[in-house]
């Protein structure tokens, strides 16, 4: 009696290609970012703010029958706000993972930690700007339409106007790639939101308190007197006697200061988180 012959299989298993790189990136970086409550209460901020304060400005022009020069200053007062909620929104993408420690997973599954910033340099980049963008059309509108019929109306298609909408967006993305950039530097969410509010806020009210020599050699650097130049027809009058960048070059500046921010991060990186 023969025995059956058995039958043996061999199981292939295709074994993926390369390494995993940026295109892998991206979307579990995508992921983390709206799995966190903070960011949820960030955007939040930011709405409430932009929208909110631009509402409460628009309406007090109503009490001035005469108008004012520059309606836009006055509907995109709330983005000077807004500006801190969405940079703290780009503190907590990456130093909310150092405080619970998931940085060490990230790293883990993705060790080169030039790509892990980048994805998340994108992810925070493409949120910025497209909430920046929606918050400055929808903020314009709602205020243009409050000042209907006032002497202070700025119609769409006035020159500039369209200016502001599309450099506001842009001023939000890289204020939050600021705030990314800070984090990636210094991982720690108080000292990084420290830091950012030291360099948008008080830093801004000390160098306004010294000599002119100090004033004008260093105030155009500064994120929020080119938040001024932006998110308005001209630049405010406080600035008549102070040299500042136009509001392309401002958002040149600060595009540098993300780009070294970030790239001392991904140098920090290197070397700190082995």
């Amino acid at each position: 009696m023969s025995a059956n012959p058995v039958s043996e299989r061999t199981f292939v298993v295709d074994e993926p290609q390369g390494r995993a790189g940026l295109r892998q990136a991206i979307p579990a970086e995508w992921t983390k970012f709206w799995s966190v409550r903070s960011t949820a209460w960030s955007l939040f901020a930011l709405i409430v703010a932009t929208i909110g304060l631009g509402v409460l400005s628009t309406h007090a022009l109503h009490s001035q029958p005469g108008g004012v020069p520059d309606p836009m200053r006055r509907i995109f007062v709330g983005f000077n706000l807004g500006q801190f909620a969405i940079g703290v929104l780009g503190v907590l993408f990456i130093s909310a993972e150092y405080g619970t420690g998931q940085i060490r997973s990230t790293l883990s599954v993705m060790p080169r930690r030039p790509v892990v910033v980048a994805a998340k340099a994108i992810v925070m980049g493409a949120v910025g700007l497209v909430v920046g963008e929606v918050l400055a059309f929808v903020t314009f509108f709602v205020g243009d339409s409050m000042l209907a019929g006032t002497p202070s109306h700025v119609a769409f298609g006035s020159p500039g106007v369209l200016r502001v909408l599309i450099d506001s967006g842009l001023y939000l993305a890289l204020l939050g790639l600021i705030g990314l950039g800070i984090a990636t530097v210094l991982h720690n969410s108080a000292g990084s939101i420290a830091t950012l509010a030291g360099a948008v806020l008080i830093l801004t009210l000390l160098v306004s308190a010294m000599p002119k020599a100090i004033i004008d050699a260093v105030s155009r650097y500064l994120p929020a007197n080119i938040g001024s130049t932006v998110f308005a027809l001209r630049p405010p009058g406080r600035f008549q006697d102070v040299p500042v960048f136009s509001a392309s070059v401002g958002l040149a500046v600060l595009a540098l200061y993300a780009i070294i921010l970030l790239g001392a991060g991904c140098y920090l990186m290197i070397r700190r988180d082995t």
